[in-house]
C-alpha cells in the first residue's frame, strides 16, 4: 500500500501541481494505518502562493487532502497557528511525510524547521488558560453527574474526551491531539493512562456508567486545584463593544 500512496502522490503532484517545489506524502495511509476511508495527506509547497489554501478532491481510489504553501507560509502556520494551538498538524506531516520527486533544499529546509518546532514543544498554558480548562471539564462534569437523558449523557461524554485529553496533554507540556488520534497519542505518552482513558469512557459509553470518568477527571485536575467553579471569572476585552443605532430617531445612539 505505501509503494501506491506514494505513486497516487506523485500522479497527483505531476498533473495538478508541475510548478511544486516539493511535496510531501503524509498520514496513516503512509504509516500503514489507513482504512479504506483514510485520506492521502499531501503537503504540496510552490516557490511562492498568494495564500496559502487546503483543498479536497478524489485521485482514482484515494480522498486526497492538500495543503497548498509555500515556504513563508508554511513557516506561519508552523510557529503562529498549529504551535500556538498545541496541535503540531502541519510540522508533524512536514516531518514524517514522503518527499515526492526526492529531497531537495527546500524539503531540507521545511523538515529541519517541522523537527524545530516539534523539539521545542507547545506554549506552556498560561494560568488563565489552566483554569479556563479546569471550568470546562467541570462544567461537563456537572452535566454528566445528572444528565436528564441517555443521549445528554452520550453527547456529554462526546465533549469530555478530547477536553480531558487535551488538558492532560498541555498541562503535561506535551503536544495535543485531536480526534480519532487521541488515543494514539495518549499511548504514545503513557500506555498506563491511555488505558485508563479507555475503561473509564468504555464504562460509560458502553455501560452509561460515568463513575470512572468522573474520578479520572477529578485525579487529573487535583494537582492544578482540582475542579473549578466558584470565584472563576473571565472578562471581555474593553473593545467588544458595539453601540445600538435606532433608526427612527435618525441614527442617534440609543
Amino acid at each position: 500500500m505505501r509503494d501506491r500512496v506514494i505513486e497516487a502522490a506523485t500522479a497527483i503532484r505531476n498533473r495538478r501541481y508541475p510548478d511544486a517545489t516539493v511535496a510531501f506524502a503524509a498520514g496513516s495511509l503512509l504509516r500503514g494505518e489507513g482504512t479504506a476511508y483514510s485520506d492521502l495527506d499531501l503537503v504540496v509547497i510552490h516557490a511562492h502562493v498568494p495564500r496559502a489554501f487546503r483543498e479536497s478532491f478524489r485521485f482514482e481510489e484515494f480522498p486526497v487532502e492538500a495543503f497548498v504553501h509555500d515556504v513563508d507560509t508554511c513557516n506561519y502556520f508552523f510557529t503562529e497557528l498549529d504551535r500556538i494551538s498545541g496541535v503540531p498538524s502541519l510540522p508533524r506531516m512536514v516531518l514524517e511525510g514522503v518527499e515526492i520527486l526526492g529531497p531537495n533544499e527546500t524539503s531540507r529546509t521545511l523538515k529541519a524547521l517541522a523537527a524545530s518546532v516539534i523539539a521545542a514543544g507547545p506554549p506552556a498554558l498560561s494560568p488563565e488558560d489552566r483554569q479556563g480548562l479546569r471550568y470546562r471539564i467541570t462544567d461537563l462534569l456537572d452535566d454528566l453527574r445528572a444528565p436528564r437523558s441517555p443521549e445528554e449523557q452520550i453527547a456529554t461524554g462526546a465533549l469530555l474526551f478530547p477536553a480531558l485529553a487535551d488538558y492532560y496533554f498541555r498541562a503535561h507540556g506535551m503536544w495535543s491531539a485531536t480526534g480519532k488520534s487521541i488515543p494514539r497519542a495518549l499511548t504514545a505518552a503513557d500506555g498506563t493512562m491511555a488505558a485508563r482513558f479507555s475503561r473509564s469512557f468504555d464504562d460509560l459509553f458502553k455501560a452509561g456508567d460515568p463513575a470512572a470518568v468522573i474520578v479520572l477527571a477529578e485525579d487529573l485536575l487535583r494537582p492544578d486545584g482540582g475542579l473549578l467553579f466558584d470565584g472563576y471569572r473571565v472578562e471581555a476585552r474593553p473593545e467588544w463593544r458595539k453601540p445600538l443605532v435606532d433608526a427612527e430617531a435618525g441614527g442617534r445612539t440609543c
